[in-house]
């Protein structure tokens, strides 16, 4: 069997998927606990249009789950309504069932929530270790007169940045890279030091935009691999913005499905591959009529 097909396989025999109250479906495992994420009828408009509109997911604690759409559907957008980045212009978004009113970026990164990005934003003429410890600075505090002094508080919080870091890093097998300029790593070694990141920052909900672009099939089984070890390893959640639809189908448990900023479908891998609507806004009405 293919690793895909292992996932698959895996997947279907571990995860049910059951209503919950803001008519979705989560993990039956996460029943009982607060959502990683709940939006309710969030939406946003820049100049009258409305580019999300009635956004409505729940997210389980552990769940990894899709956000899905042809281009321009509006997914992006929806990572940066949920980071903060743009403010909503209506609705509500629960993090751990606080509600994120009001919030920056930065509060609602305390608050849980870590991303990545279309485009890699490191910072390239960093090492790999430092890129990390960028992400540890709330983590492990030590205050301003430690740091210019160096108190002995100063160099055991130093101490713990790299030992965190490294401990990071050896998820991806990347402690041996740790001395390496972040800038003059292969692509897909970037991606992965972006992902491990915004681990540092202890999410409890990870959101993924294209991981997977860019990387060979190899590189994508493995990546597959390593978000399923994420999400058992620290009991988190994780969403992912992907056009790689193997990758998709395979490991996420529940698939939310964007078309001009509206959700057109909810449900399982199985149920999404089966939805006329979704079919359709991918092939277009005519090629479905052509293929049928």
């Amino acid at each position: 069997m293919s690793k895909l097909t292992d996932f698959a396989e895996a997947r279907r025999k571990s995860t049910k998927m059951v209503p919950v109250p803001s008519v979705s479906i989560m993990p039956e495992r996460d029943l009982g606990e607060a959502p990683a994420l709940e939006c309710v009828h969030l939406g946003i408009e820049f100049g009258g249009l409305k580019a999300v509109d009635d956004f409505n997911v729940t997210v389980g604690k552990t769940e990894i789950c899709g956000l899905i759409g042809p281009n321009g559907a509006g997914k992006t957008t929806v990572f940066n309504l949920l980071t903060k980045v743009y403010q909503p212009t209506h609705g509500t978004i629960m993090v751990g069932g606080r509600d994120t009113a009001g919030l920056s970026p930065a509060k609602v990164n305390q608050l849980g929530v870590a991303r990545t990005f279309q485009n890699i934003r490191l910072f390239s003429s960093l090492t790999v270790e430092e890129n990390v410890e960028i992400g540890l600075h709330n983590q492990i505090p030590c205050g301003m007169v430690s740091g210019i002094l160096r108190l002995p508080r100063h160099w055991k919080a130093e101490r713990e940045f790299h030992d965190r870091a490294m401990e990071l890093l050896d998820i991806f097998g990347m402690t041996g890279l740790a001395d390496h300029e972040a800038g003059s790593l292969p692509y897909g070694a970037q991606r992965r030091l972006e992902i491990v990141r915004a681990l540092a920052t202890n999410p409890k909900l990870l959101l993924l935009d294209e991981p997977a672009a860019g990387m060979n099939p190899s590189e994508t089984a493995e990546l597959m691999e390593n978000i399923v070890k994420i999400r058992d390893q620290f009991h988190i959640a994780i969403m992912l913005i992907e056009h790689d639809m193997n990758l998709v189908m395979n490991i996420c448990e529940g698939i939310c499905v964007l078309n001009f900023g509206k959700i057109i479908a909810k449900g399982t891998p199985e149920e999404i591959q089966r939805n006329d609507a979704v079919i359709e806004a991918y092939l277009g009405k005519q090629k479905k009529e052509v293929e049928a």
